[in-house]
Formats: structure tokens, C-alpha cells, sequence
């Protein structure tokens, strides 16, 4: 999977926040086990516990981030925005699953763990533009172009 091999872009990136590594190592995992599942029918793997621990995992991350009150570029560093780009593959391979779900039986957990992943790689990128760079890229729509 795309965003599996992206994430180890992010995880190659020396002097990750150890919770950020931790955090992504583990998903690696269950990319790996997502895909699996996928490939062979009737397999289930990826529960809803899994979900409800990203999402518990997603909140201890965005806990002390600022409100969003603008957009975010893509930027703030090589791992944020590598990160960034995983969350984009993430979101596309969710819009693909419901896709197949659509003409094959899928465990529903699949996409909404997909979902969830996506939005947790989006704060994941806030931290890290914090952590490498100390602010994050925001959009100005009021730009002189």
C-alpha cells in the first residue's frame, strides 16, 4: 500500500517525537494487516476497537495543538509534509474501499479505520511542522499573486 511506504518516508526522517514514531510503527502494522484482509475474503482483522483506539490516540495528539481557525498547506517540514501526503493516499484508498464495497462484501471497520487514519495523519502533520520547523504553512486567501 502507497501510504504504508509513505509513512516509512516520514519514519526515515531523523529526530521524530518517539510517540509520533511509536504511533506510525504501529500503523505500519496494521496497513499490513488491513491489506491482508482486504486480499483474502472472509478475513477480519481491523475491529472496532482498533478504530476507537485511533481515535483515543488522535485526540492525546490534537489535545494540545491550537484551534484551526485558517487552512493548512501542506509543508512545515520534510516528515510534515510527507505526512501530509500519506493522509492524502489514506483518503483515496478509503474513497477506493467504499468503492469495493459496493460489489464486495468489505468489514465496514476497513474504511472507517481509514477514515479516522486519515484525519490522525492530518494532526500527526501539525505536530511535526511544530517539531521541525515551529509553525505550520497556513493558506492566505488574501494574497497579492
Amino acid at each position: 500500500m502507497w501510504a504504508n511506504s509513505t509513512i516509512g518516508v516520514i519514519l526515515s526522517v531523523p529526530g521524530l517525537p518517539p510517540a509520533v514514531a511509536h504511533c506510525l510503527t504501529g500503523i505500519q502494522h496494521d496497513l499490513f494487516d488491513l491489506g491482508g484482509e482486504l486480499c483474502i475474503p472472509g478475513t477480519q482483522v481491523i475491529k472496532a476497537q482498533r478504530v476507537a483506539e485511533l481515535e483515543q490516540v488522535l485526540d492525546g495528539f490534537n489535545e494540545p495543538l491550537p484551534a484551526l481557525k485558517d487552512f493548512i498547506l501542506p509543508g512545515g517540514g520534510p516528515a510534515a509534509a510527507a505526512c501530509h501526503l500519506a493522509r492524502t493516499i489514506v483518503r483515496r484508498a478509503e474513497r477506493r474501499v467504499w468503492t469495493l464495497a459496493q460489489s464486495e462484501a468489505v468489514n465496514l471497520e476497513v474504511p472507517r479505520y481509514l477514515n479516522r487514519l486519515s484525519d490522525l495523519l492530518f494532526v500527526i502533520a501539525r505536530v511535526l511542522a511544530r517539531h521541525e520547523s515551529g509553525a505550520e504553512v497556513l493558506w492566505r486567501h488574501d494574497r497579492a499573486r
